[in-house]
């Protein structure tokens, strides 16, 4: 059995969540403590270790720290990206105030691991949009991403600066049928899975040929779990690395579910999401994870599609 004992900040999250369960299944139940500011799923609040906390109070994140003797901390506490446009003050206070709380704490207290989550946010128009590199121009055009670019630079100074292991992951957009989205520009695709199943017409807010990056949950959890594991000397990126698995556009994916639904139908009305979406890569090269510590997704749109109904309907979700 291993010691450790992990903190998941955003534990009510989409990512949080799901991740949550794998690392209780990983180690076990009472090693891997949940931690959020509300306690809205009370499966999770009543499943195992719970703290209802702010990221923004160190002070009190300081002392669950000390309370549970923790040695590893995921930080998901974010806000993303269209929330984030409603509300720039409270994505740069939560999304970078929060995040120098955890890694200055881990400094203090020596913390062995810390994760934190980036994301394709952190590209601009003037990134490639095909095949974008590991390292390349960042000119983010979102609240979201600004904040993701300031996280990056802060873990890389954290690693160099303070020698704290801080590992993280630009994550593309993630697709999950265990919890709800959170407020991001590919949030559609998650969305238009329940309103297949509902038999209702799906709006999508971009346009039918938006293609993007995008990520089944499982393939997210496993690859934020390797990259974890991973020797230390195999980590030779510290600020983020690119991860990549499927990209597709609206239309493709409603191409998949009409395979499994012929009756639905979907609609496109482009709104504010549709500008953040165009400044987004459509497919991103992440040989570095692959190369470094092993990474490989294992989820196609179809075989995604597929699993996404099924959950669905057997989570009792529709």
């Amino acid at each position: 059995m291993k010691t450790d004992r992990i903190l998941v900040i955003g534990a009510l999250g989409q990512l949080g969540s799901e991740l949550l369960y794998e690392l209780r299944n990983e180690y076990s139940i009472n090693q891997v403590v949940a931690a959020d500011v509300s306690r809205h799923n009370q499966e999770i609040v009543e499943s195992g270790p719970f703290e209802t906390v702010d990221v923004l109070d160190a002070t009190r994140l300081a002392a669950i720290i000390d309370k549970y003797k923790i040695t590893q901390i995921y930080n998901l506490a974010a806000l993303l990206s269209a929330s984030g446009e409603r509300n720039p003050q409270l994505a740069w206070k939560l999304n970078v105030d929060g995040l120098f709380h955890v890694l200055d704490i881990a400094k203090e207290k020596k913390i062995d691991k810390i994760y934190w989550p980036s994301s394709i946010a952190v590209f601009g128009p003037s990134t490639p949009k095909k095949n974008t590199p590991q390292h390349t121009v960042m000119d983010p055009s979102t609240m979201y991403g600004i904040t993701k670019l300031a996280g990056e630079r802060l873990c890389d100074y954290y690693f160099h600066k303070h020698q704290v292991d801080v590992r993280s992951l630009r994550y593309p957009g993630l697709i999950g049928y265990k919890s709800l989205p959170g407020g991001g520009t590919t949030d559609y695709a998650v969305d238009i899975f329940y309103k297949a199943l509902e038999n209702k017409p799906f709006e999508c807010f971009l346009s039918k040929h938006t293609t993007l990056p995008m990520m089944y949950m499982s393939d997210a959890i496993q690859a934020t779990l390797r990259l974890m594991n991973a020797p230390s000397k195999k980590v030779k990126i510290r600020s983020s690395y690119n991860v990549a698995a499927i990209s597709f556009s609206p239309q493709e994916i409603a191409h998949a579910v009409k395979k499994h639904i012929p009756s639905f139908k979907i609609v496109y009305r482009p709104d504010f999401r549709q500008k953040i979406a165009e400044s987004w890569p459509t497919t991103i090269n992440d040989s570095a994870a692959r190369k470094d510590w092993g990474w490989k997704h294992t989820y196609t749109l179809s075989k995604m599609t597929e699993d996404m109904l099924k959950g669905l309907v057997r989570t009792k979700k529709i």
